[in-house]
């Protein structure tokens, strides 16, 4: 019996198996990663991470809204008292912009640790979100900060695709910005989807307390009025979706922000306390070492010995 050949499907080639695809992006983050580090590509918004041995302490930084992939190795990240924990199986996306505490968990010279992080546009996301769900979002509580979730086998074919770009200037200004959108509406499609769409739902509780986050960087009063909602609402919903109360998460923030000042600009302990808005450099030192686990000096002279860690990002 001869077995006549498979039709050819009307949506195109099948895409590969999500093994060959991570291994496909492994030798591409490889190539664009030479050495450990972070390094921004010259596609928007788009940054790979290296590290060639587990991380012994955690990284802290700011993180914005984004997509997280790991092609080789695993990563722990920290939220208040919540862990979540990603690899080669896993994606991560974060919703808000929030203080995490970062740790490559698996990693070596000869299968380092490889990862991903792709920016999200809250409004970019609202106008695909109007095209995947036309008839509304459906029904669903309202997420955290940060959630995790399988690896779905689209949407790592077009992150290959994506990043195969990143060596193609010329291709890349035209296909970029469609493969981007694909990324993201294969994401609205997924398990992930009604959980992502909130990012750029105005009317979301998670949108609001967005809001909220972004401007106490700065403040931390009239914070309820801002989002229109009563004060202990707000303090609910805001602690629900960032493990933190609002005073705990400006702590947070202006904490990173003096280690952030001592590093790159070498302001000593006191200035850099001063800066961010602590009267009293006993108090400011006191809670950095319970934040960071060390003095301000130690832990800056620390880590400019090790070479300094990237700031601004836990990926």
């Amino acid at each position: 019996m001869v077995r006549m050949p498979k039709p050819p499907s009307p949506e195109g080639p099948e895409p590969e198996s999500p093994q060959s695809d991570l291994t496909r992006l492994a030798d591409l983050l490889l190539a664009l990663a030479p050495y450990d580090g972070t390094f921004e590509l010259r596609l928007p918004g788009v940054h790979v991470s290296r590290a060639s041995r587990a991380h012994a302490d955690f990284h802290h930084a700011v993180q914005r809204p984004a997509l997280c992939l790991v092609a080789q190795g695993a990563k722990r990240v920290m939220l208040g008292q919540e862990r979540y924990e990603y690899d080669a199986s896993r994606v991560l996306v974060y919703s808000v912009d929030v203080p995490v505490s970062a740790q490559v968990t698996q990693a070596s010279l000869d299968a380092p640790y490889l990862g991903l992080r792709i920016d999200l546009d809250p409004v970019r996301i609202a106008e695909l979100t109007a095209k995947v769900y036309p008839l509304g979002l459906p029904r669903r509580g309202e997420g955290h900060a940060i959630c995790v979730d399988q690896l779905d086998a689209p949407v790592i074919n077009a992150v290959v695709r994506l990043t195969e770009l990143a060596s193609r200037p010329g291709e890349a200004e035209l296909l970029a910005p469609l493969v981007l959108d694909e990324i993201l509406i294969r994401l609205l499609r997924s398990p992930l989807g009604p959980r992502v769409a909130l990012i750029g739902q105005e009317e979301s509780k998670l949108h609001r307390v967005s809001k909220a986050v972004s401007w106490v960087r700065a403040n931390v009063e009239r914070l309820a009025t801002l989002v229109h909602m009563s004060p202990s609402s707000f303090h609910q919903h805001f602690k629900a979706v960032t493990s933190m109360s609002p005073l705990q998460y400006q702590k947070a923030i202006r904490l990173q922000e003096a280690r952030r000042l001592m590093l790159l600009t070498r302001l000593d302990a006191g200035t850099a306390g001063r800066r961010v808005g602590y009267q009293s450099p006993s108090q400011f030192a006191r809670e950095y070492g319970r934040y960071f686990g060390d003095a301000p000096t130690r832990d800056v002279a620390r880590l400019r010995e090790e070479g300094g860690i990237p700031v601004g990002s836990a990926e």
